[in-house]
């Protein structure tokens, strides 16, 4: 089979415009970046918002692991399946970072013949606007900065500032650093660090908006800091938000591209799902329900990150409500979590598949507990054989769940007509009975409570010293009736990424807490996390290359 790249690179696109005619759009809604991609006026939301909204199919998965489970090339392939039945469809998607993308991940377009296109611009700069949001985060900490060094008439205690910098690339040496140094002409000296760009605040800004005014009005709700008294000092404080929506009114329009098979995309946002919320914009998402019939969206990582938060965090300030579930789950990826090391996850060991999907059996329950019916996708590779498929399909019969075999990645939208029609069958027999997990107006150590034993099956919550301080500060200010967006390993329902399956006997632990006032939620970090990555041993970026012709190899 040929690589992503070489598939990719290979498809007949069609011109941006007919792509847009699919769904009702005219040349007047567009703003081309090239031949095949666009971004979307939000005039379009005028003319259409008295149409009823289509079908939300929401993909999500298994807890990830190294072996692959396939979310995004599930959530494309189906979108073709729906296209080959016939089906108005589209697809939302989150747009790749280039921290992943030159580091441990690679390309986040989806793979084989599930992709969408074009794949190199989508996997590299797209249409600018992760650039954006580093640009106008960055803005809003020089401002800050300088307003310190410039007199500080707003008394900003310059070891009570809370708001970091960012880039779009896994460095773990910016973690922690030290400003200002080399003079006062230079600043105040004081520590700082970086995060990744898609974990900015205006990254979730711009997936929670509902607006450009919206954006500008949370971008000014920004906590950056506090006084030397203890008072907070917002965005609007440094007279910010005006400047950071100017530098955002383009992003904020979703980007539409295309499936390998023609079905239009719209690929916006990029909030990662284990140090954010891990969903695309919701304007992209309420767009496409009113021009298609149905929708297929996904959430970073597996049920208890991406998929929680869109039910916690997104509906909350949207009202968007899925009708139907998937959970993508792979042989491989089972037997990890059975025990199997990652070089042989392709042999056949029907024990530790047995064992492995206690895990599938915890994400099928969490999604339950939401209300929402569900089809598990069994992702198929080459590899796995007769008897594992077998163990699976009867797993999922016993369970009372519906399941369906997922060829899309080698054949495209034909390997998931099949998986469709399944899909479709429940829309029509089972009718979802959506409900958040929490109240938001529950103090905070409640709503991370409920969230540590309802979905990822700890005993309780700990908390550091400097969690503890945070959450009085938070509560104090008036903020503890947010939501609350848990950053944790991805590698693991619980918060040690070495503890795959669905660990037992264990307990969270909180290490800080941090208020997002203007995205609206409340940033729990629990074990080690990092909100600013690091490459690997062997990056990505090192097989990237690019020849005379400008032909691009290595994005898998």
């Amino acid at each position: 089979m040929l690589s992503d790249i070489e598939i990719a690179q290979q498809a007949k696109l069609e011109p941006i415009q007919q792509i847009a005619a699919k769904i009702g759009l005219t040349e007047d809604d567009l703003e081309p970046y090239g031949k095949y991609k666009a971004k979307v006026s939000l005039d379009v939301f005028k003319r259409v918002a008295d149409r009823p909204n289509g079908k939300l199919i929401y993909t999500t998965a298994i807890t990830a692991t190294p072996a692959g489970e396939g979310k995004t090339c599930t959530t494309i392939g189906l979108t073709q399946a729906l296209g080959r039945l016939g089906k108005k469809v589209m697809a939302c998607l989150r747009e790749p970072s280039l921290g992943p993308t030159m580091g441990i991940k690679g390309g986040a377009a989806g793979g084989g013949y599930a992709q969408v296109v074009p794949m190199e611009d989508i996997n590299l700069h797209f249409t600018g606007d992760i650039h954006a949001v580093t640009t106008a985060h960055n803005l809003l900490a020089a401002l800050l900065d300088n307003h310190i060094a410039q007199g500080n008439a707003l008394n900003i205690d310059p070891k009570r500032i809370v708001f970091r910098r960012v880039m779009d690339m896994n460095d773990r040496q910016l973690r922690n650093i030290v400003i200002g140094l080399g003079g006062v002409g230079n600043g105040v000296v004081r520590e700082d660090g970086f995060d990744i760009s898609v974990a900015s605040e205006i990254m979730a800004i711009l997936c929670l908006a509902s607006d450009l005014m919206d954006l500008k009005r949370r971008v000014g709700n920004i906590l950056v800091g506090y006084t030397y008294d203890r008072k907070p000092v917002f965005a609007r404080d440094l007279k910010a938000e005006g400047a950071i929506a100017v530098i955002m009114k383009d992003a904020i329009k979703p980007n539409l591209v295309q499936t390998l098979e023609g079905q239009p995309v719209f690929v916006h946002g990029g909030p990662f799902a284990n140090i954010a919320h891990g969903n695309n914009s919701i304007i992209a998402t309420q767009m496409a329900l009113k021009l298609a019939d149905y929708v297929v969206t996904e959430g970073g990582f597996a049920a208890d990150l991406g998929a929680e938060k869109f039910f916690d965090i997104v509906h909350g300030y949207s009202g968007l409500k899925p009708d139907v579930a998937v959970i993508v789950a792979s042989v491989r990826a089972l037997n990890m979590h059975g025990g199997v090391p990652k070089d042989q996850v392709k042999e056949t060991n029907l024990e530790a598949l047995r064992k492995g999907l206690a895990n599938l059996d915890k994400h099928v329950e969490n999604i339950k507990k939401f209300g929402l019916p569900l089809v598990v996708a069994i992702n198929q590779f080459p590899t796995d054989s007769p008897e594992e498929l077998e163990v699976v399909k009867e797993h999922c019969e016993n369970l009372g769940v519906r399941w369906a075999l997922s060829r899309v990645v080698a054949e495209g939208g034909a390997g998931g007509e099949e998986f469709a029609k399944v899909v479709l069958d429940v829309l029509e027999e089972e009718q979802a009975n959506f409900r958040p997990l929490y109240d938001w107006s529950l103090p905070i150590k409640d709503k991370l409570h409920i969230l540590a034993t309802e979905i990822y099956g700890a005993d309780g919550v700990v908390y550091t010293d400097k969690a503890e301080r945070a959450i009085r500060s938070i509560t104090k200010l008036g903020y503890g009736n947010l939501p609350v967006c848990v950053a944790k390993t991805q590698h693991s329902i619980s918060d040690n990424p070495n503890r795959k399956g669905v660990p037992k006997g264990w307990t969270l632990t909180i290490t800080d807490v941090r208020p997002s006032l203007g995205a609206g939620f409340v940033v729990c970090l629990a074990g080690d996390i990092m909100t600013m990555p690091g490459l690997p041993a062997k990056p990505a970026a090192e097989m990237v290359d690019i020849d005379a012709d400008g032909r691009i190899t290595g994005l898998f």
